[in-house]
């Protein structure tokens, strides 16, 4: 190190790069998100690294410290590595000097390290927090790897250090990481989530892009920073940027064939042939890689591809990965375009090697694409029923599409499987035959008959029969099967549903609890999860969302991990934290929760989860001023109650259609809507049970009520609003008894001028619950009524304030309102106001006039910012400022 002068490449590695426009700066990956002085920052391709950094940056340098930023190479040996570190702190503190005696010192490898220890003293000894960036830093040789980890184990207090790359950071600081003295970001947590992708979209287009569609491009992209990026870019350009992500959503020959093969460009076309011939598997190792390709050498060109191009998933500390879902669409497209012999020859090895390595679901799928289909259908027998007991219940469905009538005539295991799988769902009907067939077969003992007790019981409470399922289960209800079996959770599952419709949610809880679940093995958290929909659903029937919020949030995020975010018992879960979201007053988070979930939650969940999605999605409508959208989903559950000859919902739907014309004094409407549901009643309570009858009763009874209200017949209001009430409470339904208190107190008030005394009760109730919107949403009078109160000094409901999504915004660079210093710590408070009027093109004399000092004061600034920003004019001291991030603003 002979000279003290930077070289250009110098100066642009420590040039830091803008933050890109737009950029969506998220709060849980905030500059404070790691609070460790060492962070790693660690992810494939188009996972977002730099911007993060730039974000990062930002924040640091608002808060005062002094940032400063490098860009690493594979040239970066220690000795230019550290003069690169030497210039970084001279531009990012505006120090000149910094360093001068290291940089004049003989440059010698051997000596680097002696010459680490002296930058780190002095920098010790400067009056600055800082802050090192080192992007890629992962392309370090080994030497320059090396004096980066001795600066970050002896790194002193005022520095903290920010490391960023593909892989392979984690290695040397894994002692750091160990004692808590580091932190890692990983891929995982750079991928976007999807109320962050709803803001992202919602940032870019406003109200021409709706939550739903940005959760389908959440889906899309599975949260992929770049894929989002590329999709968005797209976007921009069409001139309705829904339809273009509708022809981004329609498959590989729309918007995602272009997007992929920009991607793809830069490989070479045996490069690209290896990623056609395994994309035909879902997931990849090296091993099976070498297997399809027959290529020694496919695990090194995997891992190299792994690294350099940013179509991958990895996971940490596992050989396993996978294509990007966006560009695995396109691979297989091009895939399919091979010749027959070589698909199959392909779909052979694959199913060959997952074979072995007792992955028989997938070797199955694939030995059927061979054309093997006898091998195909044995291993499906062999694993399809383990595929229902975690879940893959659309896996199992697939496979029904595929099996002949006669395999299942003589499989009867693969019936079981498949009658589990269109019990729980809309197809529940069906469940019935499949049970048949497997009772017919030979070896039909207890245990196969109370399994299949199960199944048809399932079946019927999908068919929003609770009385029938009640009358299938009971004869089994009394003997459990044993502890070690996966059907003991299925078997608390079954009590603490009975225990529920019959009124008694504590003792539903009782009996989960009851259950040893690390007992019922490995694979079985698909069933466990079912127990936690119950305990949570049962608090929610009481009205105690705070505590089914606590139960159903876990629940909730280990399901989208696992199962995914589509997935029927993820959607059910969803839609449960959606309604609890509203009561809170979390009106944007609800509705992120429920984003592209409804057409799940028609398919395949209880109808329960389905009345309190619509109701839910309908009440967010109503409040964000969307009446017709409001009632259109209302009318799409009546009709998803005709569909499927579910007559409670339609009860609901027109219910809640009551309610919220009654708020308007739309009688006449009102009655209308009551008549229909006389109807239907009317039409189904002879052949239907005491529960079913009660649950329906209290809805026609509050919509009988709530019609009364809309003709302001207060008296005639009271009888049916105190009937209802009266069910709910016998039914242990918090919610509901609170709202028709209210309600009843609100016609008792009117009628009489008595109802205080109970609507402050109803208030007291939802104040205890966390019930935030059930006094607001029963009638707007009620919402009136309890401000008053309020304000009277009178117990009240406590109203929260909206709660936005979690993400935040990054400052905008734009000129509004002229050129602004941002605090830091390297400029005092008088020469930042300097620098501001020198960005506004002010004379010395203007500079004066306007900072209240001399003309001499203002020349004594600028020398000392001259000197701290290396500049030589006032124009270079401006520009200075601007790309060291102390100057916004300017145009």
């Amino acid at each position: 190190m002979t000279t003290d002068s930077p070289s250009t490449e110098l100066v642009l590695k420590t040039m830091a790069p803008r933050a890109p426009a737009g950029l969506l700066a998220r709060a849980r990956l905030n500059a404070d998100t790691a609070r460790s002085q060492i962070v790693l920052v660690q992810a494939g391709a188009g996972y977002g690294k730099t911007s993060l950094l730039a974000q990062w940056r930002r924040e640091f340098l608002a808060r005062g410290a002094a940032v400063a930023w490098l860009l690493a190479d594979d040239r970066d040996d220690a000795e230019r590595f550290l003069r690169a570190l030497v210039h970084a702190v001279r531009t990012g503190c505006a120090r000149p000097s910094f360093g001068r005696l290291i940089a004049e010192s003989p440059g010698a490898p051997a000596g680097a390290f002696d010459l680490a220890t002296a930058w780190l003293a002095e920098l010790a000894q400067l009056s600055l927090d800082v802050v090192l960036i080192v992007d890629e830093a992962d392309r370090l040789p080994d030497s320059g790897a090396r004096l980066l980890d001795y600066v970050m184990h002896n790194a002193p207090q005022n520095l903290r250090i920010v490391a960023a790359g593909r892989q392979g950071l984690d290695k040397p600081a894994a002692e750091l990481l160990a004692y808590g003295q580091a932190a890692l970001v990983a891929s995982e947590a750079l991928r976007f989530r999807v109320d962050e992708t709803i803001a992202l979209v919602t940032q870019r287009f406003g109200a021409r892009v709706d939550a739903d569609a940005s959760a389908r491009l959440f889906e899309i992209t599975g949260g992929w920073p770049l894929g989002l990026q590329l999709a968005l870019t797209a976007m921009a350009r069409a001139q309705d940027p829904r339809t273009a992500l509708d022809n981004l959503a329609a498959g590989p020959r729309g918007l995602r064939e272009p997007l992929v093969a920009a991607l793809l460009s830069e490989l070479s076309s045996a490069d690209e042939r290896l990623l056609v011939d395994i994309s035909v598997v879902d997931v990849l190792h090296p091993d099976l890689c070498a297997a399809l390709t027959g290529d020694a050498d496919a695990p090194q060109r995997l891992a190299r591809l792994t690294r350099d191009t940013p179509v991958f998933v990895t996971a940490e500390e596992s050989d396993w990965c996978r294509l990007h879902p966006l560009v695995r669409d396109v691979l297989q497209t091009r895939f399919a375009a091979l010749a027959d012999d070589e698909r199959a020859q392909l779909h052979r090895r694959a199913a060959r090697w997952l074979g072995a390595r007792g992955m028989l679901e997938q070797a199955a799928r694939h030995a059927h694409a061979a054309g093997e289909r006898e091998h195909a259908y044995e291993l499906a027998e062999q694993s399809l029923h383990d595929a229902v007991k975690q879940g893959q219940l659309g896996t199992v469905l697939d496979w029904l599409e595929r099996l002949p009538e006669a395999e299942l005539e003589k499989r009867p295991r693969l019936c079981l499987a498949v009658a589990w799988a269109l019990a729980l769902g809309e197809r529940h009907h069906e469940a019935q035959r499949q049970v048949e067939r497997v009772l017919a077969s030979p070896g039909a003992d207890d245990a196969l008959r109370y399994e299949c007790a199960l199944i048809l019981s399932a079946a019927e409470w999908y068919a929003d029969d609770p009385d029938r399922f009640l009358t299938l289960f009971e004869p089994w209800a009394a003997t459990p099967p044993p502890r070690d079996s996966w059907l003991a959770q299925a078997h608390a599952n079954r009590l603490a549903a009975r225990a529920m419709l019959l009124g008694e949610p504590a003792q539903a809880r009782r009996l989960q609890q009851a259950v040893t679940r690390a007992q019922i093995g490995k694979g079985l958290g698909y069933v466990v999860r079912w127990g936690d929909h119950m305990v949570g659903l049962t608090w929610l029937q009481e009205g105690q969302v705070k505590l089914a919020e606590s139960v159903l949030l876990p629940a909730l995020a280990s399901a989208e991990e696992d199962l995914g975010r589509r997935h029927p018992l993820t959607c059910m879960f969803a839609a449960t934290c959606a309604s609890i979201a509203y009561e809170d007053d979390r009106i944007d988070e609800a509705a992120a929760l429920l984003a592209n979930r409804l057409d799940v939650l028609e398919r395949a969940a209880l109808p329960e989860t389905v009345v309190l999605a619509y109701r839910t999605a309908a009440r967010i409508a109503a409040l964000r001023g969307d009446e017709h959208r409001a009632l259109d989903l209302l009318e799409m559950l009546d009709a998803m109650g005709v569909a499927r000859n579910l007559p409670r919902l339609c009860v609901t739907s027109l219910a809640e259609q009551v309610s919220a014309h009654a708020g308007r004094y739309r009688a006449q409407t009102c009655d209308a809507l009551v008549g229909r549901i006389d109807e239907i009643v009317e039409r189904h309570i002879a052949t239907r049970g005491p529960i079913w009858c009660r649950s329906v009763q209290m809805l026609q009874s509050m919509a009988h009520g709530s019609t009364a209200l809309a003709r302001q017949d207060w008296r005639a209001a009271i009888e049916p609003l105190a009937r209802a009430e009266q069910i709910a409470a016998t039914m242990k339904r918090g919610r509901e008894r609170i709202e028709l208190m209210a309600l009843r107190a609100f016609a008792q008030d009117r009628a009489t001028g008595d109802g205080h005394a109970p609507f402050l009760e109803a208030l007291n109730l939802a104040r205890t619950y966390h019930l935030g919107r059930v006094v607001i949403d029963a009638h707007p009078a009620l919402a009136d009524w309890a401000r008053r109160v309020s304000e009277a000094g009178d117990v009240g409901p406590g109203e929260r304030p909206v709660v936005p999504p979690h993400v935040v915004r990054v400052p905008p660079r734009s000129g509004e309102g002229g050129p602004r210093a941002l605090p830091s710590v390297i400029l005092t408070p008088k020469e930042r106001e300097i620098l501001e009027l020198l960005a506004r093109n002010l004379s010395n004399k203007e500079i004066a006039l306007a900072a209240a000092v001399g003309e001499g004061t203002v020349k004594w600034h600028l020398k000392n910012l001259f000197g701290k920003l290396d500049a030589s004019s006032r124009k270079h001291a401006v520009r200075r400022a601007i790309a060291l991030g102390l100057l916004e603003g300017v145009q």
